[in-house]
């Protein structure tokens, strides 16, 4: 899920940015670039933690800008198969439903949604079981297990299952 690892990225900066605090202008610069940022290869950049190396930078012909190379360690959240997230619905139709876990949205097909609980459409569309105990809609806190990643260039995308034991509801926002 979560991991610290070191990555490399060749930052340019403009000539304005030279001078004493050349260094903290290019850390400020790679904090902008790459937080938030997804990889297919290494999942979702949530912070930089720390620059382990700036080398000597190239200037570019022409423009006057300078590629400095950097190596930086950072967090990133990467899910895979198999794995337990807790997640917050986002939106519930009679196709299933969708949650965020943090930055990766996680559909959860009717198919993957226990057998007892029934689609109620209306102003505020949900799945509830057949006692109306448990209720499933939009801002719901759900746990589920992701059963299947989709891994494009710039995004991540997941499929879930709340079909097992100890997954479901686990805050109603109808209850508080």
């Amino acid at each position: 899920m979560f991991f610290h690892i070191v990555l490399e990225r060749n930052m340019q900066l403009h000539p304005r940015y030279f001078g004493r605090n050349l260094r903290d202008n290019l850390v400020s610069k790679l904090m902008k670039d790459v937080e938030g940022t997804c990889s297919g290869r290494h999942g979702f950049v949530v912070a930089v933690t720390g620059i382990e190396n700036v080398g000597k930078g190239l200037i570019r012909d022409g423009t006057g800008f300078v590629t400095f190379p950097v190596k930086y360690q950072c967090v990133v959240f990467r899910p895979f198969k198999g794995e337990i997230v807790e997640a917050v619905v986002t939106m519930v139709n009679k196709m299933g439903f969708f949650g965020e876990a943090g930055p990766v949205q996680i559909f959860v097909s009717n198919h993957l949604i226990p057998d007892d609980m029934e689609f109620q459409s209306g102003d505020m569309p949900n799945y509830t079981t057949s006692d109306g105990s448990v209720k499933i809609q939009k801002d719901s806190e759900v746990r589920l297990k992701i059963i299947g990643t989709r891994v494009d260039a710039t995004e991540i995308f997941c499929i879930g299952t709340i079909k097992d034991d100890f997954l479901g509801v686990i805050n109603d926002p109808t209850t508080v």
